[in-house]
């Protein structure tokens, strides 16, 4: 049996709880949503739920790739809940965002990949929440770009693909994504003028020159925003953590990121996709 490697005090997670957490709970459970803080075990539930804030997973809570890092649910998912976007859309108006995320799980069993489902869900938000922006955290629909083109089309503020790991992992701990693919959709989403943002994970092996690679592949495709942050093993059938990398080394790869031409870089060890959010929105 795998035993569990001791936490270092750098990732101590704030507690969840509180009048503001209870109220988020209370809209996302009685709304039959989905968020990626639950299904994905995020360590920064507690931060964001006591803040108000959540980061919403639509077309349901099982995903069709089965990923070495990810802890949501794999295997077939139930077909696209037709009510879903309006549920989404009354629960930000209730939450009061100004900011809001939204993330899916992958979708290969519909012949769209979900992008159809993905625009209508914007343009029902948008359409209860004018005034509120928002980031969309897309899987990469097999590298369609006319797919992609109809997130781009429906208007988010911020649209954000996460590459996840370096090149030479990719094969390791992703299923069916392809590191150059990735970076080809981000690449298309800065060429429509968009604002683009990634991410990646350290401590799964990676060295120091391929991290570096990957902040200058990230950039030279026009990603305006970036965050790195800690991996963390969500069970034993997961990937082994093989470092956990102090906070000081991600103060470095930020400042080299900035140094770079990055407009906004969240880095840090329990940093995620949506950390921090309601900034990025001011990256130019």
């Amino acid at each position: 049996m795998q035993k569990r490697r001791r936490l270092p005090g750098w990732l101590k997670m704030q507690r969840a709880s509180g009048e503001t957490y209870s109220m988020v709970k209370h809209i996302v459970v009685g709304n039959h949503l989905h968020t990626i803080c639950t299904s994905g075990n995020c360590p920064n539930i507690g931060e964001c739920w006591n803040r108000g804030t959540a980061t919403f997973m639509i077309l349901g809570d099982i995903c069709t790739r089965r990923c070495k890092f990810c802890a949501t649910k794999t295997g077939k998912p139930l077909p696209p809940d037709p009510h879903e976007p309006d549920r989404l859309a009354e629960s930000i108006k209730a939450m009061r965002l100004k900011h809001c995320v939204i993330t899916s799980v992958d979708r290969d069993d519909l012949p769209d990949s979900g992008a159809a489902f993905w625009a209508n869900t914007i343009k029902r938000v948008k359409e209860l929440n004018p005034n509120a922006t928002m980031e969309t955290l897309i899987p990469d629909f097999d590298g369609n770009m006319d797919l992609i083109q109809k997130i781009i089309d429906a208007g988010p503020e911020v649209i954000s693909h996460n590459i996840e790991t370096v090149k030479r992992l990719t094969p390791v701990i992703r299923t069916k994504a392809k590191y150059d693919r990735s970076l080809d959709i981000i690449r298309y989403i800065s060429g429509k003028g968009k604002i683009s943002k990634s991410g990646f994970m350290l401590g799964l092996g990676e060295s120091e020159i391929e991290i570096l690679q990957t902040i200058r592949d990230l950039y030279d495709s026009g990603c305006k925003i970036l965050t790195i942050g800690q991996y963390l093993q969500p069970g034993t059938e997961y990937m082994e953590v093989v470092e956990y990398i102090p906070p000081e080394r991600f103060e470095k790869y930020r400042d080299i990121a900035l140094g770079l031409g990055f407009s906004f870089v969240e880095s840090s060890p329990l940093v995620r996709s949506s950390f921090h959010a309601e900034n990025h929105i001011k990256a130019k």
